[in-house]
């Protein structure tokens, strides 16, 4: 996530969304929490964090790509999906998980950026920032 900031030349506060890849599993999505909280540092306070999984389902190599396509459009609408069926989240995360659909509001006079992180088998990973128009 720090990286694909840098090399979108984003800073962490026009990143108002992340799409989590969020497998559901403690131990994963508490790490993922972390990361994302670590790699916004104090700016990820302000950024609504979602699992779209959560009303997909585990689409294998198809995945990432929806949930691309469900941040592109959180971004072009204004709003973040709900992460469903989340009855208790861990507060050891960091981040703060809309369970209902948020406004995403600007907090910079730069264009608002989110983030959509795909967790791949074998360590495939990749985390791609979309900004709006």
């Amino acid at each position: 996530m720090e990286r694909v900031l840098a090399d979108a030349g984003l800073t962490p506060e026009q990143v108002v969304h992340v799409n989590a890849h969020a497998t559901s599993t403690p131990a994963g999505d508490v790490v993922e929490g972390q990361a994302i909280a670590a790699a916004l540092g104090p700016a990820s306070a302000g950024v609504v964090v979602s699992a779209t999984k959560s009303m997909t389902g585990h689409l294998l190599g198809g995945a990432g790509a929806l949930e691309s396509v469900a941040t592109i459009l959180a971004l072009q609408h204004r709003v973040a999906p709900p992460t469903i069926n989340l009855d208790d989240p861990d507060d050891d995360a960091g981040i703060d998980i809309a369970t209902e659909p948020r406004e995403l509001k600007p907090r910079t006079s730069a264009p608002m950026a989110a983030l959509n992180n795909s967790f791949g088998f074998g360590g495939h990973n990749v985390a791609l920032a979309f900004i709006a128009a």
